[in-house]
């Protein structure tokens, strides 16, 4: 299959069985667009998402309204012309937005959710951005938005943060997660249509389950094994001793921000362990193989 293929995501399919293999069909609904975009966080992620929408010809007539806690990242974004409107409280984003999407760490994002569900627009929808879905996909059910959420995780990061690291093009092309909530099949329809029509993304519905266990392998590991990387060649590696391209390529993203990735691995836990136990297996295997000097089993992969 090419990811990179423009096409509609098929809808109407039971959650449990969305996958990247069969969620690439025609859609034949027609999604509202929304008037106003809502932003709650405006790093990278959100950032990025703001700083698309407001290009020529991306998303004309769609006004944008954004929140950080922290003033001077709203005061810039608003001056780059990323936002049209930069009020002092996350509610007042809830309040206006047809579609708001949380952008701020996995565990702020779920209280964040909290916070905005009694402000919400009446029909408005709401997504988030975090690379962990069981968590707020469950907290959006519990509270009763499970019509008017679907989580979303562009796969799209950068190990730098910020409103300074974001860019006007970090979704056109790229795959994104779509987490569907029960019963939500509409909220799932405004979503996929945002990320593919406005964005220029290639979303994937896939269910939220699937997803952790997913980004447990093919992102939460790679980002210990960097860091651990780092760690050891900053302790171990000779004094003055230099780093060739691949150095610097497999630990590019232990420069990530520690805080945001502590609290992603405590929340994927139960899926990273085992991840974790297999690398350890497949260590110990080339080890092995060193000690009694076996050139067959000693090669990596």
């Amino acid at each position: 299959m090419n990811v990179a293929a423009k096409s509609r995501v098929m809808l109407g399919v039971a959650p449990a069985r969305m996958g990247l293999h069969n969620m690439r069909a025609t859609c034949t609904f027609q999604a509202v667009r929304p008037q106003t975009l809502g932003l709650i966080g405006l790093g990278a992620i959100g950032g990025s998402i703001a700083r698309q929408v407001k290009q020529p010809g991306i998303g004309d007539g769609i006004v944008v309204v954004g929140w950080s806690p922290e003033p001077a990242e709203r005061a810039l974004a608003a001056q780059q012309g990323a936002l049209d409107d930069a009020p002092a409280r996350a509610t007042d984003v809830a309040r206006v937005a047809d579609l708001v999407i949380l952008a701020a760490p996995p565990a702020a994002n779920i209280a964040q959710l909290d916070a905005i569900a009694p402000h919400l627009k009446p029909g408005a929808v709401v997504t988030d951005v975090g690379s962990v879905k069981r968590a707020i996909v469950a907290r959006a059910e519990a509270i009763g938005l499970e019509q008017r959420f679907a989580g979303s995780h562009p796969l799209a990061g950068t190990h730098r943060y910020g409103f300074e690291a974001s860019r006007p093009d970090l979704f056109r092309g790229a795959v994104v997660y779509v987490t569907p909530c029960r019963g939500g099949e509409q909220a799932v329809r405004e979503v996929v249509d945002f990320w593919q029509t406005v964005l220029e993304a290639e979303p994937v519905v896939l269910a939220a389950e699937r997803h952790d266990a997913q980004l447990a392998a093919t992102s939460h590991l790679p980002q210990v094994v960097a860091s651990l990387l780092g760690d050891f060649l900053a302790r171990h590696a000779p004094p003055g001793a230099s780093f060739g391209p691949g150095a610097a390529d497999t630990t590019r993203l232990a420069a990530s921000e520690p805080a945001l990735w502590t609290e992603i691995l405590l929340m994927n836990r139960d899926e990273i362990l085992p991840a974790l136990r297999g690398l350890e297996e497949s260590l110990g295997t080339v080890e092995r193989a060193l000690e009694v000097g076996d050139a067959r089993r000693s090669r990596p992969g």
